[in-house]
C-alpha cells in the first residue's frame, strides 16, 4: 500500500474547509446544530429563500457533509458527523465570538414561522383517544 504524501493528506483534509468555507454554509451549519431541520425551517431560521438554501445544501450533501431523510413532503438534514459542529464551533471562538453565543444559536427549536412536523407537531383530537 502507498504511503500518501503530505501535499495528498493537506488536500484530503482540506475538502471540507473548502465546502464550509462561506457564511451562509456555516449559518446553515450552525442552524441545522446537533439537531435536523427541514428546508422550511431554515428558510424561516435564516430569512433567505427556499433556492438559495437549497442550492448550499445540495453543495453540502454533494461534499459528504450532511445526510438527508424524507417524511411525507418534507426532507430533514443532519450532519453526517457532529465533528462538523464542533470544527464550526472552534472556527467561531478563533474568530472571537464567545463558545455560549455559538452554542445557543446551534441549539435546535422550533420556528413559529416553520409547518414541518418538528416544528408544529399534529395535534391529536381528544375524541379519537377514547376507548371503547
Amino acid at each position: 500500500m502507498k504511503i500518501p504524501s503530505l501535499p495528498q493528506l493537506a488536500e484530503q483534509a482540506a475538502a471540507p474547509l473548502e465546502a464550509i468555507a462561506s457564511p451562509p454554509r456555516v449559518a446553515i451549519l450552525l442552524s441545522i446544530g446537533r439537531g435536523e431541520a427541514c428546508v422550511c425551517h431554515l428558510e424561516a431560521l435564516l430569512g433567505w429563500r427556499q433556492a438559495y438554501i437549497s442550492q448550499h445544501l445540495m453543495a453540502l450533501r454533494k461534499a459528504g457533509l450532511l445526510l438527508d431523510r424524507r417524511e411525507g413532503r418534507y426532507v430533514f438534514y443532519r450532519l453526517k458527523d457532529a465533528a462538523l459542529l464542533d470544527l464550526v464551533l472552534a472556527s467561531a471562538r478563533l474568530g472571537g465570538l464567545s463558545a455560549e453565543t455559538i452554542s445557543a444559536l446551534s441549539e435546535m427549536r422550533p420556528s413559529p414561522a416553520c409547518e414541518c412536523p418538528q416544528c408544529t407537531p399534529t395535534l391529536i383530537r381528544a375524541e379519537s383517544l377514547k376507548t371503547v
